[in-house]
């Protein structure tokens, strides 16, 4: 459409300037036919022939001067005016050719209704020159001599208003093209921009997505296996091989799951526990598993009807899951730790509670942590509200409510972003 409307403009542009180059040599081009006519047919002598020429030479330079000089166009049309009246006492080649000019400069450079009087003082100088002088004083020569100058001015008149309304429709068509450029190319810059900032916007989203995979999933599960290790040296210095060995077989299993999260992060699929688990079966996993890890008592409850919840809905109740109960191994020392999964009409929450040591929030908020952050973005990117209860030597509390419409039942794909 650009290359479109582009064209159009050059087209009108290129026509206007043709146009206006026209508009400048006509005259000059009309007045050497009536001169080249006067001076070449009729029984002139050589000085009327002399006379004639220096009037035309006249009026060209008045033309040539006045209107470079940017004379006011009720002097330069009085002066043309009387230049014609002067040629055409010469000859009435004057009358029929170069009398047009009068005719398209009365117009073109007076105003209002002093152009109707440019118009009709030129009519008069043609049609005297036509009929050979003044006309009869009968009341049928001088109305007809009237007719024909109100006839000529009527002409003129309506093809020149003819002429300005359409000069001014292509004006206003050329500022539209221009308009509709200018607007196309600031669409065009306001497009590109917001593809920039997508992309940004992708790339950033990507970035938090990494951030909280490697979290979730490697960072918990180094956490994890440095846990073990530490533990099988302390089983080793106190002689126990069994639970040393048990320690080290924890160590190597949370080796090999944390380098296929690792996998399953980098590809955006779906946590394995969701393969082929529903959520409340993948939460108790996971909890029976950090439980047997740190021999903490768990309670597992889900409430309501359990039914199919979209991808990331699940992907990030499982994963506030795992990162509440990291959490609380590392930091919380509970002997006991509750989960409840509520299924509601149009809701859909996650509690996590235990009975550790427990923190001050407002302290836990400035020190830099990504646990709490990882949740709360997790939660809320997805219409979510994340919540955090906690004081030190009560225990701790977290909660995430996710709306889901009613009855949704979509069909779980087995890769996803989250």
């Amino acid at each position: 459409m650009s290359a479109i409307s582009g064209t159009t403009a050059r087209q009108l542009e290129l026509r206007e300037q043709r146009l206006l180059r026209l508009m400048a040599v006509a005259p000059y081009l009309l007045l050497a036919t009536s001169a080249a006519l006067a001076l070449l047919t009729g029984a002139h002598t050589w000085a009327d022939r002399l006379i004639t020429l220096w009037l035309v030479l006249l009026t060209a330079a008045w033309m040539w001067f006045m209107r470079r000089r940017r004379t006011p166009g009720a002097v330069y049309v009085i002066g043309l005016v009387l230049l014609l009246a002067a040629l055409c006492t010469r000859d009435m080649w004057f009358a029929g050719f170069f009398g047009f000019v009068g005719y398209l400069h009365s117009w073109q450079y007076l105003r209002n209704g002093w152009r109707f009087v440019g118009l009709t003082a030129t009519a008069a100088i043609s049609i005297t020159t036509f009929m050979g002088g003044l006309p009869d004083p009968t009341p049928v020569a001088v109305l007809t001599y009237l007719l024909f100058i109100g006839a000529i001015v009527a002409v003129v008149g309506l093809f020149s208003s003819i002429g300005d309304t359409t000069s001014a429709h292509s004006a206003e068509r050329k500022r539209m093209v221009t308009q509709l450029e200018e607007t196309i190319r600031e669409n065009a810059g306001l497009h590109a921009q917001l593809l920039v900032q997508a992309r940004e916007a992708g790339v950033l989203d990507e970035r938090q997505r990494l951030a909280r995979e490697i979290h979730d999933t490697i960072a918990q599960g180094l956490a994890g296996i440095i846990t073990q290790l530490q533990a099988a040296d302390r089983a080793a210095d106190l002689g126990d091989d069994v639970l040393r060995r048990r320690h080290l077989d924890n160590a190597a299993g949370l080796a090999r799951d944390s380098l296929a999260e690792a996998r399953r992060s980098v590809h955006a699929i779906a946590p394995s526990q969701l393969d082929d688990d529903r959520l409340p079966e993948a939460i108790a996993a996971v909890a029976a598993e950090w439980a047997s890890l740190h021999d903490v008592e768990v309670e597992v409850v889900t409430t309501g009807d359990v039914r199919p919840l979209h991808p990331e809905v699940e992907v990030a109740l499982l994963r506030v899951a795992q990162e509440a109960l990291a959490n609380t191994g590392k930091h919380a020392a509970p002997t006991r730790v509750g989960l409840t999964l509520s299924y509601m009409d149009d809701l859909v929450s996650l509690d996590i509670r235990d009975d550790g040591t427990g923190f001050d929030p407002a302290r836990a908020a400035g020190g830099g942590g990504f646990g709490l952050t990882s949740m709360r973005q997790r939660v809320e990117r997805i219409g979510g509200v994340f919540a955090l209860e906690s004081e030190p030597a009560a225990g701790t509390a977290v909660s995430a409510s996710v709306p889901v419409p009613p009855q949704e039942n979509p069909t779980r794909p087995r890769s996803t972003h989250d």
